[in-house]
């Protein structure tokens, strides 16, 4: 059986869009605490770290069983954004990112019997134009708390898309789960009919 260590409506869509036969899991992991701990983690250790910890989390229920763990960070200037706590600081993160260039790391782990048995993460870099602050004010109206689901305050596949100037990179990177290599690793494993 294989297990989404996540309670993200986003990448429980994209595997069952996918074909896939999985259950799905909410693992017990503060992200927030783990960042705090390990101010010494690249963008990418954070986004590694982060999908392994969840796995493992989920993993420690279901012996046996494949689970997948995911993370995605924004990486922006040296700094690691969060998802935003609430519109206003919805509002900061977008207007930081106006007018620049931020790369968005999305890692994938699948882990069985609480040990990592493959990884992967691929980065995608996304322009934000410089929108005015009418277009940012009816934004945040008009999308509300959706946007505290997502670092940067933004979901391509709606309305976010306005915001971007350039994207650079895999569509299924930005929405946080590197699909197709996943799909690669479980054909592989048997776990995903060839």
């Amino acid at each position: 059986m294989i297990i989404l260590a996540s309670s993200s409506p986003t990448r429980k869509s994209m595997l069952t869009n996918a074909g896939l036969s999985f259950t799905a899991a909410s693992p017990a992991v503060d992200e927030g605490a783990l960042l705090a701990t390990h101010p010494e983690w690249t963008p990418a250790e954070a986004s590694r770290n982060l999908a392994e910890a969840k796995a493992i989390d989920v993993s420690r229920q279901n012996p046996g069983n494949i689970v997948i763990g995911a993370d995605q960070v924004l990486a922006f200037e040296g700094r690691i954004y969060s998802k935003p706590v609430d519109l206003e600081a919805a509002r900061r993160q977008l207007l930081q990112l106006r007018g620049h260039t931020h790369e968005l790391i999305s890692t994938v782990v699948c882990v069985r019997d609480c040990e990592p048995v493959w990884t992967h993460s691929s980065a995608a870099r996304l322009t934000v134009r410089g929108f005015s602050a009418a277009f940012l004010e009816e934004y945040l109206e008009q999308n509300g708390n959706n946007l505290l689901s997502s670092v940067g305050a933004y979901q391509i596949e709606g309305q976010g898309s306005q915001l971007f100037e350039s994207i650079d990179g895999d569509y299924f990177t930005i929405l946080g789960l590197p699909l197709l290599p996943l799909m690669q690793f479980l054909r592989g494993t048997g776990d995903l009919r060839t």
